[in-house]
């Protein structure tokens, strides 16, 4: 199964914001109760990010779960 280019760009998305605040991976996976490789799965757009989740990696991370959405897709 190919990677939709979307969770690509929304991994990434998540990748930078949680880099740019501070976060390892390690630490974003306990606060959600996954495993780090789980994480990598996300930020790699190896595994699609459910909704809800996406908006509990917002929380952690501080910011609106919008930040994680293509700009041209808002």
């Amino acid at each position: 199964m190919t990677q939709d280019p979307i969770d690509v760009v929304i991994g990434e998305a998540v990748r930078a914001r949680r880099i740019e605040i501070g976060v390892s991976q390690n630490a974003l996976a306990k606060a959600l109760g996954l495993s780090f490789q789980q994480i990598q799965k996300y930020e790699l757009g190896g595994n699609r990010i459910a909704t809800s989740r996406l908006i509990h990696i917002a929380r952690v991370l501080q910011c609106k779960i919008t930040d994680f959405i293509p700009e041209d897709d808002r």
